[in-house]
């Protein structure tokens, strides 16, 4: 299922396994939220931009269109017509984020939908039941994301109870995935560690979640607030506690300067909505640094957004002409910009993984890691 073919340090360079094909790690997650990723971009345009894994979000599914709709088309890869490896979110992050619409329980989470306001239990067994009907290939297991900083007292409750959820998730995943009829008999499952920001729980929590066999396991509840050194002293602490012959996932995970950091720590798979959600609002990112599309200075620029670039939009189109249809509210202006840096984003792993393969990869972290992040000159 997964390999470690070499290291540098902590980087690790990796081949994973799952029902729908092979992925080179350290990977990025492409996050198709609703079975789509916004702006107007297809699974048949995540093949072209190098994409490996797509995500898709298990609480929006669930309400809309429902997951047994989904279940009813096949699954979520006959839904969307992508025929590459998914991982589905457990919806633990939704309930983060509707803290104010919220009962939290042992049995599970009672909250109102954003939608129409519906009441709604999610407990692990629910997310689940729910996240087999889509057929993904890795489901991660149901947990709190606490708040950050979050009081130790309530932190540590918070822990205890994710690592309960996390048995009963279990217990249920190899239920359904023996069940005849199941849409993905060979889906995976992943553990959360938790901990918020205190180093001892995240310990705790990771040594006990390791003691349940999981496919792989992931650090969540990080990039939600805390400083950018915080999360990597986290990730410092976790990492030597984490079984060394599974994937790690660092959920939610970020800019490239992030990834390089998280993949020197020993990460292998990342996801964020970031660079879509930015790329809709003109911010685009190059080897040279950041641009903003939208700025005056780009108004008779006849170069592509990035020279080089191999991605739909450098290879056809200008920078006047991209910004002219963003500043004109043209649909096609967000598919281009989306398609660039999530190209982007799959070159970078690209490079990381040739850079982990050549033994340089301490050289490009130097060259790249506080680069990418900065203005482009």
């Amino acid at each position: 299922m997964f390999e470690v073919l070499k290291t540098e340090g902590k980087a690790r360079r990796g081949h994973f396994e799952c029902a729908h094909g092979t992925v080179e790690t350290p990977v990025f997650m492409n996050v198709g939220t609703q079975g789509a990723i916004k702006g107007a971009v297809s699974a048949h345009d995540l093949k072209e931009i190098g994409c490996q894994v797509e995500l898709s979000n298990t609480y929006h599914l669930h309400l809309r269109p429902g997951d047994e709709v989904v279940r009813q088309f096949g699954g979520l890869h006959k839904f969307m017509d992508w025929n590459g490896p998914i991982l589905t979110d457990s919806g633990g992050f939704q309930v983060f984020s509707l803290s104010g619409l919220r009962k939290i329980t042992e049995e599970g989470v009672t909250f109102a939908s954003h939608i129409d306001g519906k009441r709604i239990f999610m407990g692990p067994e629910e997310s689940v039941r729910i996240q087999s009907n889509l057929g993904s290939d890795i489901a991660m297991a149901f947990d709190e994301c606490v708040e950050n900083p979050a009081p130790h007292e309530y932190v540590k409750a918070s822990c205890e109870r994710t690592l309960r959820w996390l048995e009963r998730c279990k217990a249920e995943h190899d239920r359904l995935n023996s069940l005849s009829d199941t849409v993905n008999p060979k889906q995976m499952l992943f553990g959360i560690n938790q901990g918020g920001t205190h180093p001892d729980l995240r310990v705790w929590s990771m040594i006990e979640t390791a003691k349940i066999d999981c496919d792989g396991y992931a650090i969540g509840g990080l990039a939600v607030g805390e400083p950018t050194q915080t999360m990597y002293d986290i990730i410092d602490a976790v990492e030597p506690f984490m079984p060394k012959d599974k994937p790690r996932y660092l959920m939610g995970v970020g800019t490239p300067s992030n990834i390089i950091e998280g993949v020197a720590r020993g990460v292998d798979f990342f996801d964020c909505v970031m660079p879509a959600r930015n790329a809709r609002h003109g911010k685009l990112f190059t080897w040279q640094g950041t641009i903003n599309i939208k700025n005056e200075k780009h108004k008779l620029d006849n170069r592509p957004i990035s020279e080089g670039c191999g991605c739909p939009a450098c290879r056809s189109f200008s920078r006047g002409y991209i910004r002219h249809l963003l500043n004109a509210g043209e649909m096609l202006a967000m598919r281009l910009l989306v398609l660039h840096n999530l190209y982007f984003y799959n070159e970078l792993m690209a490079r990381i993984r040739q850079a982990l393969d050549e033994g340089r990869f301490e050289q490009f972290r130097r060259e790249y890691s506080d680069k990418l992040g900065k203005p482009a000159p």
